[in-house]
């Protein structure tokens, strides 16, 4: 029997490299797909990238508008009747500048969409799952949600206010027989590395690349599967008693 049989995920980001690579996961796995992006060409291209796999819908929505958050949600409750996993994983990385050059209107700019955007997603997904008794919901964070680097301040803070967020969301609903959980990856080979990197070194991105794999005791970048099979144990029964907790997925970088 496959891990998710007859559940239904909601991924959001879901155009993106990690979350087409989970959603084929969870496809595989026997579930019902949501995907929610911005951009409906790229969810197109998803779909039909995934439509072999299983049961896969689409929906566009801006994941910092309360009104289309709750549309994404609806259509999803409508569609498969229930929301039995949340994969909270849209998200920027932002202008690459030390703190004193970056612009406020960038760092709202990453704030609002990292934090306010799974903030609503937890604010609107969390109810259905209450009255479900049974849900997880996994918040992708990052390993610069764990520490600081440099250059990156917005997205720090916006990855740091996830883990308050998931935290939080773990003891209000625990009663509930919901699971709230965070993961923290490390970099990982997708277009958002390709955009930092070049923020880093605009002259040699690779350089920046091989700084970056420098820090990584595995010696790589992350793949967007070894992303997808941790969001798999936490969103399946084989993480039942794990909630409120912070994932790394980071090749050893917590280690040093």
């Amino acid at each position: 029997m496959a891990k998710l049989d007859g559940k239904t995920a909601v991924i959001t980001g879901g155009a993106g490299g990690i979350g087409q690579k989970t959603a084929e996961l969870f496809l595989k796995e026997g579930a019902n797909v949501l995907l929610v992006d911005m951009n409906q060409d790229a969810l197109d291209k998803a779909k039909a990238n995934l439509q072999g796999f299983g049961e896969v819908a689409v929906a566009k929505a801006n994941v910092t508008d309360e009104a289309d958050v709750k549309s994404y949600v609806k259509e999803a409750t409508d569609k498969f009747g229930s929301i039995d996993i949340f994969f909270n994983n849209a998200g920027i990385e932002g202008e690459v500048a030390p703190m004193t050059e970056q612009k406020l209107e960038d760092f709202q700019k990453v704030m609002t969409v990292n934090a306010q955007g799974v903030f609503l997603g937890l604010k609107h997904v969390l109810p259905v799952m209450s009255e479900q008794k049974s849900g997880s919901v996994i918040n992708t964070s990052s390993v610069a949600g764990l520490g600081g680097f440099p250059g990156l301040s917005p997205y720090v803070a916006s990855k740091h206010a996830i883990v308050g967020l998931s935290k939080s969301a773990a003891v209000e609903v625990a009663d509930k027989g919901v699971r709230v959980n965070s993961i923290h990856p490390a970099p990982v080979n997708t277009r958002m590395m390709r955009s930092i990197e070049k923020g880093q070194d605009p002259n040699d991105p690779e350089n920046a690349k091989e700084e970056q794999t420098s820090s990584i005791p595995l010696a790589r970048y992350g793949e967007t599967e070894d992303i997808a099979n941790l969001v798999l144990f936490l969103a399946s029964d084989d993480s039942k008693f794990i909630t409120g907790a912070q994932y790394r997925v980071d090749g050893g970088m917590g280690a040093n």
